[in-house]
């Protein structure tokens, strides 16, 4: 970053369209990092506001005032009172929604009173005509006095006016308080707060009082007297409603005067669509039927990208292992790191897919819809309807899904809704249930158009939807805590998704996903090949032995080289690993190479395939260009003679894999969230037991 750029924070109510104008500002000029010391999501942007201007902007949680009330709003305030010139911003861009003027500009008055220099951006004024809205610019900007322009962040209208006032407003450098708090509560209690020091405005002494937020640069005597003011609880509280009231009042002055709309032009379809996607019964059947075409999408769509990466895995390993010299390091290239990386990659298109259509879904703000439609359900198990943000989040990756629970003020629903998050099926499963469906269930249509193997893969996400609700009603019952809270959500507007912001989150993610697991797997194929390529004496003396077994079989040479590959790996340190597992995970129909596969997909989920990928990989020969699915559908289990891959063994991993907590990460955030590792320890124990039951179950009855 440049010390000439220019620091932005992008502010707003949530459902603004805050996230596509900064889209609009940065592009693919984006990274996603943490805040310091907080694991939640913080987006930076560059942009280039002229030929000799650029900015870096942070776009920050939405939120409806600087008052916290979850982690999230928190983060508002603390960017905002940093007076740190390394990270506190320049100016403040606020977006503000045409139709909800008036609520947005409760945050934008308090913004403006920390007399930083600020630029409001009214957003979706494409839609001002229809809904019969009528805006005096050039009064309202004087009556805001600050920098006021119109924008359709999705339309991609009014950026360039927008970057204008951002450079107008940092030259300026001056910015006044609209509201000036002081005079209309009580002029003597906000003198005698100014006076603590002249390094704060007025409204950030008060706001350091009321919200109990600190900026490192204020000192510890300045701190003590702003601690007496907050001994006067009642009358704190009293001066905030106060103040609340008398933002109103000064907003609802100054949009009669700049803001009309007229009722008798506005064209409500939303209510209209509302009463359709909410409806008790036909709300709970659309949402089902958009359930269905999304996991038909991921195996019709998919399937050809899919085979196709994967015969390219294969193809560039064959290639790799006979086009280098022999040694270490080509066979560390064609048996761990290309087979590791392609039984990652080969999910690409899938992913995809599923972030496609999520994103869809929140950018047309039917999301909304089915948190409000499963309120009702998840008050039954003892969760709160925010819970069900978490929920479907969870589809993505329970980390930010565990982390989204933050907005549940009540803390026992907070807590139910962590303990049972990781049921929903995630990304990271979504792997490991493609290649099982696509081994032991036929792609045939049912009806003619229904894809069995997608309707398979809609099960499994339903048992584990399922599965969190029994769970989250059994610890309803079973937690002995009393909290009490109440559901509010915004319904935003429908909208038709913007391409560019559907385009960006479906990049951002994926890429998420596929470096983030990436980087796992391109470490654990490392030490993966190292174990199943070294052993003891057994392992070094593999072929003598092999040899001398097969002296008086009529064995050709490919034969006996694969079952000296075979002994190698067998009698390897990884081998040696697996079976010693094998006892503990036989009844449920693995053998020792799942077992190593289950063990090291503990890192992450999806690790399954590619542990499997890179043992395979091992023990094949130097014409082999079988991809992992052939190679998976041709192992043979030696006690039966049958396919190892076969229906109950299937279904016996989907089942496990389903309930068990193979993800570290995830309980290393459940421990940072509850600040114990009681619940964790939880949470892996008991999730462990009803997997290994479960498939055992699965595995016995459908032999």
């Amino acid at each position: 970053m440049s010390k000439n750029d220019i620091k932005i924070a992008l502010i707003g109510n949530p459902n603004t369209g805050k996230t596509s104008l900064f889209n609009q500002l940065t592009g693919l000029n984006q990274k996603v990092g943490n805040y310091p010391g907080v694991t939640v999501d913080k987006k930076l942007g560059k942009s280039k506001l002229s030929a000799t201007q650029n900015a870096i902007i942070t776009d920050l949680p939405g939120t409806y005032s600087i008052n916290p009330t979850s982690l999230d709003e928190s983060i508002v305030l603390k960017t905002l009172l940093k007076k740190d010139i390394k990270e506190s911003p320049d100016v403040i861009l606020v977006v503000a929604d045409v139709e909800n003027l008036k609520r947005n500009l409760l945050l934008f008055s308090q913004i403006k009173d920390l007399e930083i220099p600020t630029v409001l951006a009214i957003n979706m004024v494409d839609q001002m005509t229809r809904k019969g809205i009528s805006i005096d610019l050039s009064l309202l900007k004087k009556e805001l006095n600050t920098e006021v322009v119109l924008i359709s962040a999705r339309k991609n209208e009014g950026i360039k006016e927008v970057k204008e006032a951002i450079i107008r407003c940092h030259v300026a450098a001056k910015a006044s308080p609209l509201c000036g708090i002081n005079s209309k509560i009580d002029p003597d209690y906000f003198e005698n707060l100014k006076k603590i020091s002249p390094n704060y405005s007025l409204y950030e002494l008060w706001l350091m009082v009321t919200q109990n937020n600190y900026p490192d640069t204020i000192t510890k005597e300045e701190k003590e007297k702003l601690l007496a003011f907050k001994q006067d609880v009642p009358k704190l509280k009293k001066y905030q409603h106060k103040e609340t009231i008398y933002r109103y009042q000064e907003i609802n002055k100054i949009l009669k005067k700049t803001y009309i709309v007229d009722k008798s032009k506005a064209k409500d379809l939303r209510s209209r669509l509302d009463k359709i996607f909410t409806h008790k019964i036909f709300g709970y059947a659309i949402f089902f039927v958009i359930l269905l075409i999304i996991f038909q999408s991921i195996f019709d769509i998919a399937s050809v990208p899919m085979d196709f990466i994967d015969g390219i895995f294969a193809e560039l390993s064959n290639f790799t292992r006979n086009s280098l010299p022999e040694g270490v390091f080509t066979d560390l290239l064609s048996e761990g790191i290309i087979p590791g990386i392609g039984g990652v990659v080969i999910f690409i298109p899938q992913i995809a897919i599923l972030f496609l259509f999520v994103a869809i879904l929140e950018e047309t703000g039917y999301m909304s819809r089915v948190v409000f439609l499963m309120d009702k359900i998840m008050r039954r198990f003892g969760m709160n309807g925010k819970s069900v943000i978490p929920l479907i989040s969870g589809t993505a990756c329970a980390i930010p899904a565990i982390m989204a629970t933050r907005t549940i003020s009540s803390w026992k629903e907070r807590l139910i809704t962590i303990l049972v998050t990781p049921f929903t099926t995630c990304s990271a499963r979504l792997p490991v249930y493609a290649i099982l469906i696509a081994l032991i269930i036929p792609d045939t249509k049912i009806l003619g158009f229904l894809n069995l193997q997608g309707l398979v893969l809609l099960l499994l996400y339903a048992l584990g939807f399922a599965s969190a609700i029994l769970g989250a009603y059994i610890l309803n019952k079973t937690l002995k805590i009393k909290s009490r809270s109440f559901f509010v959500v915004e319904m935003p507007n429908y909208k038709l998704p913007s391409f560019k912001n559907v385009f960006y989150e479906v990049v951002e993610k994926t890429k998420a996903f596929v470096f983030g697991a990436g980087k796992i797997i391109l470490a654990l194929s490392v030490i993966l090949w190292f174990l199943a390529s070294n052993g003891g004496d057994e392992f070094k003396n593999a072929e003598q032995t092999v040899i001398a077994k097969v002296e008086n079989q009529n064995l050709n040479q490919e034969e006996i080289q694969q079952r000296i590959a075979s002994t190698k790996l067998e009698k390897s340190y990884i081998g040696m690993l697996g079976k010693s597992i094998e006892p503990a995970i036989k009844p449920l129909g693995y053998d020792w190479k799942i077992g190593i596969a289950l063990i090291t997909s503990f890192a992450a989920r999806e690790v399954f395939v590619g542990t499997l990928a890179t043992i395979y990989s091992v023990q094949a020969d130097d014409e082999d260009t079988t991809t992992i699915k052939q190679k998976m559908a041709s192992e043979i289990n030696p006690d039966t003679g049958k396919k190892r891959f076969n229906f109950p063994v299937g279904m016996s991993l989907m089942v496990f894999y389903a309930f068990a907590m193979q993800c570290m990460a995830t309980l290393a955030i459940v421990k940072r969230e509850t600040k114990t590792w009681k619940w964790p320890l939880i949470q892996l124990f008991g999730m462990a037991f009803l997997a290994y039951v479960s498939s055992l179950l699965t595995y016995q009855i459908l032999s």
